[in-house]
């Protein structure tokens, strides 16, 4: 399976569901709809089984610029505090 995004409105928040495998080569198509995004954005990964480096890194830039991680799967939270600490 490849990445599937599915979006959520809620008053002011826009939740981007991010189901499957995130790869490098999907950071594009993420960004862009992150960019059309009005408001507080949430990225529920809930549902994503697979990243690479590429990605971890830019889940913790985003998350660091204010984007929010929910349901953010234990070996990525961990993986993301590993590239921070480094």
């Amino acid at each position: 399976m490849t990445m599937r995004i599915e979006t959520a409105f809620e008053g002011a928040t826009v939740t981007l569901r991010v189901i499957g495998r995130i790869r490098s080569e999907h950071l594009d198509h993420l960004t862009t709809h992150m960019r059309a995004c009005q408001g507080t954005i949430e990225l529920d990964l809930d549902e994503v089984t697979l990243v690479d480096v590429q990605v971890v890194r830019f889940l913790g830039a985003a998350e660091l610029a204010g984007v929010g991680l929910r349901n953010c799967p234990p070996f990525i939270r961990e993986w993301i505090s590993r590239e921070r600490d480094e």
